[in-house]
């Protein structure tokens, strides 16, 4: 990509050169001659001879040809600004996706880490009780409580871990079904 940018200002250059040389040649023909007063008893101008003709024309080929090539590859290099563009997109959606994901699995650790360190301490809790033969039922629901939260937290990690999962198949599965 970055080699098109010089070859494309050199073309454009030789084509300027081309189209003024172009432009002089006809320019020079249509003024009257030395030497005679509002053209009159002019010396008839001498007719291009015709090998100048063949190189104007020749010339003009080329500038057309040019032209062609240079729109030709305006219009490759637009087509791949276009590619990059998508594809930038894409990435750029896809990473919003994957950062909202872990942002979900983070704080559904983070619940599961609480709920686990409550489940903990109403054990020892509930241990240290049994120990003296002395269960409460405050500890006992205590222990209870901090286990079903547990299993809660574990679950939502769960489905967050399988909702990726999803996400990373769904395109996938749109791609074979094409």
């Amino acid at each position: 990509m970055s080699d098109l940018a010089p070859v494309e200002r050199r073309l454009s250059a030789a084509l300027e050169r081309i189209a003024r040389h172009l432009d002089k040649a006809p320019a020079a023909a249509g003024k009257p001659a030395r030497g005679s007063v509002f053209g009159l008893g002019a010396r008839t101008e001498p007719q291009p001879d015709p090998e100048q003709a063949a190189l104007v024309a020749s010339l003009r080929d080329a500038l057309d040809k040019e032209r062609a090539a240079n729109a030709q590859l305006s219009e490759r290099v637009h087509q791949v600004k276009q590619r990059q563009e998508t594809t930038i997109a894409q990435l750029e959606r896809r990473l919003a996706r994957l950062t909202e994901q872990l942002d979900l699995q983070s704080l559904e650790m983070l619940r599961l880490k609480k709920a686990n360190a409550k489940l903990i301490e109403a054990n020892t809790g509930l241990r240290e009780a049994q120990v003296e033969a002395f269960p409460d039922a405050t500890l006992i629901n205590r222990s209870i409580s901090a286990e079903l939260e547990a299993l809660q937290a574990e679950r939502r990690a769960e489905m967050a871990e399988m909702e990726e999962i999803l996400a990373e198949l769904k395109p996938l599965v749109a791609a074979d079904a094409r």
